[in-house]
């Protein structure tokens, strides 16, 4: 057996407990559950199969669709907001001082702490009683913004972004560091031989070489967008009147609490599907031509 063979082997060998776990964990449940979304089942006793029905409700639904607009709206915050500035950080912080060390892991601090205190703390902050948010508007003169941030259905779901996309700029701001650092020196060197420096140095010579990490970076970010769930479910609920409603809190809501379990399969299956889709799409337009 050549050396080639025996080290493809061990690769095989070593990933298989971690496959067989994936498997087990992540595809049979994906099955399961596209499985039960055929039947009308309260979780308990009998199941009854309706077929496509639960499929077609969950299309027909407006709240369903309501809730998949403002996924789009958690899906576009992050993209145009986590990776531009997690980028830009990238270009600031890539050095190795502990200065810079130090400030990506206060970016980063934010993914340490559990969803449901950064839930808690920015609904602190959009309080409209006792919220700094409005507090610090009012004494700035500017009394005319003041406003339930999470109860207005004109500003919440774009209220609910922002800490979505500041408790999620870290993991980006690593990737794309590690991305820069790894950039020849040479390449370098003679950009800058080349004046391009700035703004030029960034669309033409950093986003190029890092343009598969960035294309990483926007798949994670519409795959985590379309699951969104803790942030929203302890900050709104949903509510007031759905406005915030997600696919996720709508599939939970569904299937915990009025036990339509067979239905929230039938949502939590659709998800799947239509997450799949907008990432082979986002990938078809940023494929480059070689």
């Amino acid at each position: 057996m050549t050396t080639a063979n025996r080290t493809r082997r061990f690769i095989i060998v070593g990933l298989l407990p971690a496959l067989a776990l994936y498997f087990i964990f992540v595809i049979v449940p994906i099955f399961w559950s596209a499985f039960y979304g055929f039947f009308d089942w309260k979780g308990i006793g009998a199941m009854k199969f309706v077929g496509f029905d639960n499929y077609l409700e969950t299309v027909k639904d407006p709240v369903f669709w309501r809730a998949f607009k403002n996924n789009l709206i958690i899906v576009a915050a992050s993209i145009f907001g986590q990776v531009p500035i997690a980028l830009v950080l990238s270009l600031v912080l890539w050095k190795t001082s502990f200065f810079h060390r130090f400030v990506r892991s206060a970016v980063f601090m934010p993914m340490v702490l559990a969803s449901v205190v950064i839930g808690i703390i920015w609904g602190y902050i959009y309080n409209p009683q006792i919220g700094i948010l409005n507090y610090i508007l009012e004494q700035a003169g500017l009394s005319s913004w003041i406003r339930d941030w999470l109860g207005d259905p004109k500003v919440n779901m774009y209220s609910v972004s922002v800490p979505i996309i500041w408790a999620n700029i870290g993991p980006y701001l690593i990737l794309f560091v590690a991305a820069i650092q790894n950039i020849s020196s040479e390449v370098e060197d003679a950009a800058k031989i080349d004046g391009a420096v700035g703004f030029r140095r960034l669309y033409m010579i950093i986003v190029p070489m890092i343009w598969d990490t960035i294309k990483v970076a926007i798949v994670l970010c519409i795959s985590g967008s379309m699951k969104a769930f803790d942030l929203i479910y302890v900050m709104t609920g949903g509510g007031p009147a759905q406005s915030t409603e997600l696919m996720a809190t709508y599939m939970y809501n569904n299937t915990f609490n009025i036990f339509r379990y067979g239905y929230g399969s039938a949502v939590s299956t659709t998800i799947m599907i239509i997450s799949m889709l907008l990432v082979v799409g986002s990938q078809l337009l940023m494929k480059r031509k070689t």
